[in-house]
């Protein structure tokens, strides 16, 4: 199996990273997070894994720069993120959100190049490769209206690839899709992710696309005062076969792992 590079510029460290509302409590500080501590190697697929309402997307935003801290440590390489930047990307579950509705596929791929004002034969060398890779010939000239959600997705995914950012933040990117679509976008992001050697942060709260995709996952738990309390290794090859006795058991550890925590 082909891996990323490990990228020291890439790497993301949070210490002792900590994110309250504005207003306090009988007097004390209502945190979303409280403590958390992780390293997400540069080139790493790391998925976030927790239920609704603990704080992924949140913790999400703030590696993006679009959401402060409170108090703690939140570094990309050597710097302190304070505001969103050219090597951080951010894929939504709604794709419909991202896409300029005016703009065909390939005019949607090609609107950060024309914003750094790249020339008009660079933007198509590149966002013709992206959109080969994403598996979009022959829709480069259709809009929004006229595709799927998953073809949507496809375009989001080509553009911030297009961009050239190092690191992809990715917020329960296929979460609307259906079943079918969903797993095809699965194989094709983990081939372009092996493919490209980008760092990908990944939330979801799908166990089996959890032990699909990432390398890592970090289990978040519930909130209030959210945290990631354990980190589950994946040792299977790609691509992966959620059939696979160890797949299934690993699967069932981490459903278990779950399971605990709400019966306590």
């Amino acid at each position: 199996m082909s891996l990323a590079i490990q990228s020291p510029e890439q790497t993301i460290t949070i210490a002792n990273l900590n994110k309250s509302y504005d207003q306090a409590v009988k007097g004390e500080l209502h945190y979303i997070l409280k403590d958390v501590n992780i390293t997400i190697k540069g080139g790493e697929f790391f998925v976030l894994l927790g239920p609704s309402g603990c704080g992924k997307s949140t913790l999400l935003n703030m590696i993006a720069g679009f959401v402060s801290k409170t108090e703690g440590q939140l570094k990309v390489g050597k710097h302190e993120v304070h505001k969103p930047g050219q090597d951080r990307a951010v894929v939504f579950q709604q794709a419909d959100a991202s896409l300029f509705p005016w703009l065909n596929v390939r005019e949607n791929v090609e609107f950060g190049l024309k914003m750094k004002k790249v020339s008009k034969a660079k933007r198509q060398e590149i966002s013709s490769h992206y959109i080969e890779l994403v598996g979009l010939n022959g829709h480069e000239k259709k809009f929004p209206r006229e595709l799927s959600g998953g073809m949507k997705q496809r375009v989001q995914l080509a553009r911030v690839l297009s961009n050239d950012s190092s690191i992809l933040l990715m917020d329960e990117p296929f979460g609307a899709l259906d079943a079918m679509t969903r797993r095809t976008m699965q194989k094709e992001l983990s081939h372009i992710w092996r493919k490209t050697g980008k760092t990908v942060i990944f939330v979801t709260h799908d166990i089996q696309e959890a032990v699909l995709l990432g390398q890592r996952i970090g289990i978040m738990s519930r909130g209030p005062n959210s945290k990631v309390t354990d980190i589950y290794d994946v040792p299977f090859q790609y691509p992966r076969d959620p059939g696979q006795q160890d797949f299934i058991k690993l699967e069932k550890t981490i459903q278990a792992h779950f399971d605990h925590e709400y019966t306590i």
